[in-house]
């Protein structure tokens, strides 16, 4: 239907968010500005086919992915955004994890920790891009996918257009696009996208409209609806042109799409399966969205890893910092503009908030690790990489060619994938691999590139380049330094800077590498630093070539106005480049004016910051050695360096380079010895006892479930979402009348990967499922003791909820997998006969903790009463503890306290360690909450984890802590544990400042409580 121009032009000015909803003839209709009139509602974010423009600006965006959630401190967030704009980063992508913020349907609460002003503040000190992903669906290894526990209920398909579960979005997309929207750049913020749903890539199981474009459009309204004008960017999981710009109703603004080319095999971390290197990437994105830039929105940083799997170092060392010179070199060859980076920081699923796939670390084997250290090699290798882009714009408008092994190379055994620039004075980028990309060999070549002064082989002074195995490099040509031509380079760019009247470039190889480089102009070069060792020098035609060696030793090269550090890869790594604030302390947003402005420091562990106040440069770092320092362009107008506040004594040499050094000396740290502290224990399973009152307990009446994807087994629901208990231990207590004939209790039970379940008659043990990695459910039949005709019994079944399944494949409905207990018999009986009672968490979506969220608790006595929180009434337990635990099977809980007085100005990881030293292990569970916080399960019999990092914030490093502790025993002979250790690793001497410690409401008696 055509609309008439004036209510059009009325309708674009009252709606901000260029989606235009109105009624026509009493249908809806909705409008969708194309990019010209979308220009009418903001000018701050635009694109064309190479990349985006930010303020008018072509930028590369090179991100990683953060989520807040994971990190509940959020005085720490800036602490995380400074490491990732310190790799020359200048951006994060961030999910939301709707589950923890909508416990209850209709009751939105994003305060707290979950706030997500803070985190938009701490970006905006940063001088971090933001690309929001707030679902409703996010994956993220999280419970359900980022789904409450309540959508179970929800009598329609989710993520498709069925109206129910549709409406039950529309409360939370209202209210956190509402939030993201008063952060987006147009209001002075730094969110410059916003992605709508995630990953929608994948349907089966009777779902025949996929992708659905009615619902991605539903999706996409709710965004505009709440304010979002900047672009929406997709993140397909694979290139599969879903949703793309010209794709009709749902299509994004910006197409993008996810990568793991080495998957999660972390067991075996050295190998690189044939074929899995992308190489159609960029063929790709011309058939699907050629008029977009070419994003990744997800591309592979780390791992997950299971119940039961290797543990995250071996996926930091499967996807370490030869998968990154690689694979991302490799995706620079297609010309990635959007790159984005999963995980860059994975933190820890704290109070039950992961899937049932992942235990409670998320490291994900990040370049940042969970306790924020970056002192992994795959921080520093991304450092280089991040640099690179960031002084290189001319890559993003090179026309990247098809990969070779003839043009480039004289050698087969490489490919080269060009990126030509546009003219013959345009900068040009060659990535060269191992034609066999998983190739551990060395290949020594000669390189044949186009430049503006002719096809050069190159090394044209002699020798030969190398490419070691599992390496990849880009070589440049005809690049821009400042006006002056690097014709050529074999030696990898780190960054170039112009200061004052010089230029500095900083090149760096791979060890006994040989390499050359041409700058156009030019007749002479000298050594001005190191020795001139291995150095040749030599004019041709109207360049100066070098060719070198590479040395662990720093040499300069001065090349008229220009000076070349000559670097080997290792020592490179501790350079780094921040940004100056053109005025003030507030640091910016990547710019030309900023990336310009930077200086060029080397420090070692960790530089944070930098900006000139009067005479004074100040320089913020972090130091985990003593080290010497080294500035390089220090501003004309500076005189002194300050280093964290203190004054330093520098020296400036013959090249204008200050240098200075600072002292480390590691402060002696006490912490306690838990097996040493005074602990008190309480049973928590009385529910096993005969005395046990549960009256107060939820009846499971239901003879229906809304869960339409699991059909009832058992006369009533015993689904335990289906009650609004949606994590942590289930307890069902299940009435019987004996007849004598009880021979046996069939249960199958399910609490998904990992789980346990233990079951009780009256207070007789009667056995346990103590769980495998691989299993998500259990059938078992249990032998019962004989039973008096007559009497009434009642069967007490324990559930492990592990978390809720995520619900990638639309359709598959797993996210709906229930929790609890599935069918069950009892021998003499039908089912009918038992009445069921259960819990969870008290109150179930009416959770009794809003600081610490709805899933921090789960339905243990203890935890319902409370006594998990600080301050817990413990005068009238028993005086016990873990270390002697428990001589039959059972559930107790402890806890105790304890003083840190850690010192100031240290940043101290410290961790709480389980050993275990009986084989095979004993079949135990073990929970952690400190100062009332959930921050761990310890499996024993399956793993991996036993170590649990818990942040500053969190722990108080200057106060008292509360640590509590439950034992679940599900074997005969009982529980304990073989130790548990409060341990940390190197201090790190830091910059950062005072760390908040977040809101940890003690211990109220809870009204209710049973």
């Amino acid at each position: 239907m055509k609309l008439s121009s004036t209510w059009a032009v009325a309708a674009l000015a009252a709606q901000a968010a260029g989606a235009l909803r109105h009624k026509v003839d009493g249908l809806t209709i909705t409008e969708h500005p194309d990019p010209v009139k979308r220009a009418l509602l903001q000018k701050h974010v635009t694109w064309d086919e190479h990349s985006l423009f930010i303020n008018g600006e072509r930028l590369m965006v090179f991100s990683g992915e953060f989520h807040p959630f994971r990190l509940p401190v959020p005085s720490l967030w800036l602490d995380i955004l400074q490491k990732i704009k310190a790799m020359g980063f200048n951006g994060v992508s961030f999910y939301i994890d709707w589950a923890l913020l909508e416990g209850k349907p209709g009751e939105y609460r994003a305060d707290g920790i979950f706030a997500l002003e803070p985190f938009f503040e701490a970006a905006k000190e940063a001088g971090i891009y933001l690309l929001a992903r707030p679902g409703p669906y996010i994956n993220a290894e999280v419970s359900g996918g980022g789904f409450p526990g309540w959508l179970q209920r929800v009598n329609g398909t989710l993520r498709t257009s069925d109206e129910a579960y549709l409406k039950s979005t529309d409360n939370y997309i209202s209210n956190v696009a509402a939030t993201i929207a008063k952060a987006q750049i147009t209001e002075g913020g730094p969110v410059i996208l916003y992605q709508p749903e995630n990953e929608y890539s994948g349907a089966c199981c009777g779902v025949d409209n996929f992708p659905d474009g009615p619902y991605m459009q539903y999706v996409e309204d709710q965004a505009r609806n709440a304010g979002i004008v900047v672009p929406l960017m997709s993140n397909d999981a694979y290139a599969g042109g879903h949703n793309a710009p010209g794709t009709g109703e749902g299509e994004v603004d910006i197409y993008g799409h996810d990568g793991y080319p080495l998957g999660f095999d972390c067991a075996n971390p050295t190998v690189w399966p044939s074929g899995n290197l992308p190489t159609n990437f960029r063929t790709e994105h011309l058939l699907q969205s050629p008029s977009t830039p070419y994003s990744l929105v997800e591309f592979q940083g780390g791992a997950f890893d299971p119940w039961g799997g290797n543990g995250f170092d071996a996926c930091a060392d499967l996807l370490n910092h030869e998968f990154e010179r690689v694979f991302y070199k490799n995706d620079f060859s297609f010309g990635v503009a959007f790159f984005n980076l999963y995980m860059i920081f994975g933190g820890t699923n704290w109070g039950n908030l992961g899937h049932p796939g992942g235990y409670t670390s998320y490291d994900y084997g990040s370049p940042i690790s969970e306790t924020r250290n970056v002192t992994r090699e795959k921080y520093s290798e991304l450092k280089l990489l991040g640099n690179f882009a960031k002084v290189s714009p001319s890559y993003l408008v090179a026309t990247p060619g098809n990969a070779t092994t003839k043009t480039y190379t004289n050698t087969a055994d490489l490919t080269v994938t060009p990126l030509l620039g546009s003219n013959s004075t345009a900068s040009s980028f060659f990535v060269v691999r191992h034609t066999d990309y998983s190739s551990r060999d060395s290949v020594d070549y000669k390189l044949r590139l186009p430049t503006s002064a002719g096809r050069l082989t190159i090394p044209q002074l002699g020798g030969s380049l190398t490419l070691s195995g599992r390496d990849s490099k880009i070589h440049v040509s005809d690049y821009n330094v400042a006006g002056t031509n690097i014709l050529y380079s074999t030696a990898e760019v780190f960054t170039w800077k112009k200061f004052g009247n010089e230029k500095v470039l900083v090149l760096y190889g791979g060890p006994k590498e040989h390499h050359e480089l041409a700058v156009s102009g030019e007749t002479d070069a000298s050594v001005v630093e190191g020795s001139s060792s291995g150095v040749t020098i030599k004019k041709k035609n109207n360049s100066v070539v070098i060719g070198w060696d590479v040395s662990s030793t720093r040499r300069i090269i001065k090349v008229g106005d220009l000076k070349v550090l000559l670097l080997d890869r290792n020592s490179a790594y501790n350079y780094w480049v921040p940004q100056v604030p053109s005025s003030g302390k507030a640091q910016e947003y990547s710019t030309e004016e900023s990336v310009a402005s930077s200086i060029i420091v080397k420090a070692g562990y960790l530089v944070r910051t930098a900006y000139v106040e009067g005479s004074d440069l100040h320089i913020s770092a972090d130091f985990n050695a003593t080290t010497p320092i080294e500035v390089i362009g220090a501003p004309a107008k500076a005189k002194n360096l300050v280093i964290n506040g203190k004054k330093s004594q520098i020296k400036v040499d013959k090249n204008g380079i200050w240098s200075t050094s600072v002292e480390y000396s590691a402060p002696k740290i006490n912490l306690p010895s838990l097996k040493g502290l005074k602990w008190k224990s309480i049973d928590t399973l009385p529910e096993i006892k005969n005395s046990y009152d549960d009256s107060a307990w939820t009846l499971a009446d239901h003879d229906y479930t809304n869960n339409s994807a699991n059909p009832l087994k058992t006369p009533t629901s015993l689904y335990s979402s289906d009650y609004g208990f949606h994590t942590g231990a289930l307890i069902y207590r299940g009435y019987f009348v004996a007849n004598g004939d009880e021979k046996n209790f069939f249960a199958h039970t399910q609490g998904s990967s990992a789980f346990g379940s233990s079951v009780w008659i009256n207070e007789t043990y009667v056995g346990s499922w103590v769980g495998i990695d691989a299993d998500r459910d259990s059938n078992a039949t249990y032998t019962l003791p004989s039973l008096k005709s007559g009497k009434t019994y009642v069967i007490t079944v324990v559930v492990d909820n592990m978390g809720l399944d995520e619900n990638w494949i639309v359709g598959q409905e797993e996210m709906k997998n229930p929790r609890g207990i599935l069918e069950y018999s009892l021998s003499g009986h039908e089912a009918s006969d038992v009445t069921w009672k259960l819990t969870g968490n008290l109150g179930g979506e009416d959770y009794q903790d809003i600081i610490r969220g709805p899933l921090n608790e789960g339905g243990l006595y203890a935890e319902r009463q409370g006594f998990h929180q600080p301050q817990p009434p413990t005068k009238n337990w028993d005086s016990s503890s873990p270390f002697t635990g428990l001589s039959k099977p059972g559930i107790r809980f402890y806890s105790t306290s304890f003083d840190l007085d850690l010192p100031k100005g240290w940043d101290v990881p410290l961790y709480f360690n389980f050993g275990n030293t009986t084989a095979p292990p004993t079949a135990y569970r073990a929970q952690l909450w400190v100062n009332g916080y959930h921050y761990g399960k310890y499996v024993n019999n399956i793993g991996p984890q036993t170590s649990f990092p818990v942040p500053e914030g969190i722990l108080n490093y200057r106060g008292t802590n509360w640590l509590a502790l439950s034992l679940w025993a599900q074997e005969e002979a009982g529980a304990k544990l073989d130790s548990l250790e409060l341990i940390h690793t190197t201090p790190v001497l830091t910059s950062f400042g005072e760390v908040k410690a977040v809101d940890q409401p003690k211990y109220k008696q809870r009204k209710g409580a049973y």
